[in-house]
């Protein structure tokens, strides 16, 4: 599949875009907190065992370059996909970090992880440019998808309409390409590494049977 591929240097981190995006997720917080029927379509566990949506989307790769990654990148492995509601909040680069720092466990069990927002590849890429003692995430091992159409999360269904932020989406895909696990939090409650960790498990240990 041909991809579209840009080398991006790494520099210090621009401060306009880091000032915009902390004031919009400040007003967007705000607003979601203040929001309680979420769902655009009722409930994401509508299509577990479904084929999982596809998507083609911009992604901020661990090596810093930006390229187009879609679902079928991930053909014949396991992937979670981490919806989270915007870079440069508190609970995000935590959760982030937690499970970017488990990728290898997840990686035995033949298990890929991206992770997902509406924020544009750019403040992706100056998010990464913040190290973790700064509020940043750093270096990462896992791909940072740009949902900034918001097109991802509205077919995974944890696209909050009115704030055009996605909520802390969880779902396991397996190797079939289909929905096995769908979790969605609301925007401050984080999720478990750990327990994400034994859904793989159970999943593959029954699908290897």
């Amino acid at each position: 599949m041909d991809v579209d591929t840009v080398t991006v240097k790494r520099k210090t981190p621009d401060d306009s875009l880091v000032v915009k995006a902390l004031a919009k997720r400040l007003k967007i917080t705000a607003r979601a907190s203040q929001h309680t029927e979420y769902m655009s379509g009722g409930s994401s566990n509508h299509f577990v065992g479904s084929a999982a949506p596809p998507f083609c989307a911009p992604a901020v790769m661990p090596s810093g370059e930006i390229t187009n990654v879609s679902l079928e990148d991930y053909k014949d492995r396991y992937l979670v996909i981490l919806f989270y509601p915007a870079d440069f909040t508190f609970v995000c680069p935590t959760e982030i970090t937690s499970f970017n720092d488990s990728v290898a466990q997840f990686a035995a069990l033949d298990c890929d992880i991206v992770v997902c927002s509406t924020d544009s590849e750019y403040v992706h890429y100056n998010w990464r440019l913040q190290t973790r003692r700064d509020g940043g995430v750093g270096d990462l091992c896992v791909p940072m998808i740009s949902d900034r159409t918001r097109s991802i999360s509205r077919s995974y269904n944890v696209l909050c309409e009115e704030t055009g932020q996605a909520f802390r989406g969880l779902f396991i895909i397996d190797k079939s390409r289909r929905v096995r696990i769908s979790l969605v939090n609301d925007m401050p409650v984080g999720r478990s590494v750990s327990e994400a960790l034994r859904l793989v498990k159970e999943l593959k240990a029954n699908d290897d049977e």
